[in-house]
């Protein structure tokens, strides 16, 4: 399978081999559509995150679960992704919201791969234009259970549990976005913007392992990965694949839905 994550030289070496997806998000209520038609990569198709790939939010689910095989299915093939695509997804924070895209396809068996580095590595042109798109065939199939981990899954103490957000969040910071601020009992802050220099690209190898070994994981240990919403959580689950730690399980409510469930506890220690 392809590695979870290539840099731009692969891509330009392998261009006509994968569809570029682009993948923005803003919590803030920006259009990544608009976004999009303001300037891609050149042949990069646009790939609506809330639309294809999440379900619905709402308190008892999270803010972005998974989809319906189907409606990921509708989607990708709508797309020009078919069952034997490969796809690079990018995004313009670095990947931690393409992240989501590459993990759900990953986790079905699929090559994908993030780009490193994301829109800021590519040095041409951008295009404007909406890329011409064949229709594909994406055959729907189930989300693998071994993939994925529930909330009690996520407090369980024989697993390791990391949390992408901010640190700020993790360690309580009202963000005006939940009902509760803090953290998963147990659970160890490593932030996914963390894994990333200052032009957005991932750091060193090595460096990404000793963080990964700093929270406790070392490829033996079961991890669980969550986020706000389900979707930075999966750059953590990438970074533990490229680091060669094997593949951890996500939580797909992750904290949107842990915060609105009040029987459940919340912590609010700093992890440092």
């Amino acid at each position: 399978m392809l590695p979870p994550i290539v840099d731009i030289a692969w891509l330009a070496a392998h261009r006509d081999d994968v569809v570029l997806a682009d993948v923005r998000f803003y919590l803030d209520g920006r259009s990544p559509r608009a976004a999009y038609d303001a300037g891609h990569l050149p042949g990069a198709v646009h790939v609506d995150l809330e639309r294809w790939l999440a379900a619905p939010g709402s308190p008892a689910e999270g803010r972005h679960p998974l989809p319906s095989p189907e409606t990921f299915a509708e989607g990708l093939s709508a797309r020009g992704i078919g069952d034997d695509t490969i796809v690079v997804a990018y995004d313009d924070v670095g990947g931690v919201i393409a992240a989501r895209l590459v993990w759900m396809l990953r986790a079905l068996g699929h090559d994908a791969a993030l780009l490193d580095g994301g829109l800021a590595a590519w040095n041409g042109p951008l295009e404007t234009l909406e890329a011409p798109v064949v229709p594909a065939r994406f055959t729907p199939k189930p989300w693998p259970a071994d993939r994925l981990a529930s909330a009690d899954a996520a407090a369980a103490p024989e697993n390791v549990t990391i949390d992408a957000r901010q640190r700020d969040r993790f360690d309580g910071e009202p963000d005006g976005i939940d009902p509760r601020a803090g953290h998963i009992p147990g659970a160890r802050s490593l932030p996914c913007r963390e894994h990333l220099d200052a032009d957005g690209r991932l750091l060193p190898g090595p460096t990404l392992r000793e963080r990964l070994a700093a929270v406790g994981i070392d490829g033996e240990a079961p991890v669980v990965s969550y986020c706000g919403s389900g979707v930075t959580a999966c750059h953590n689950l990438l970074v533990i694949e490229h680091a060669g730690l094997g593949q951890g399980r996500l939580y797909p409510g992750s904290w949107s839905q842990w915060a609105h469930d009040a029987t459940r506890a919340v912590e609010t220690t700093p992890d440092r």
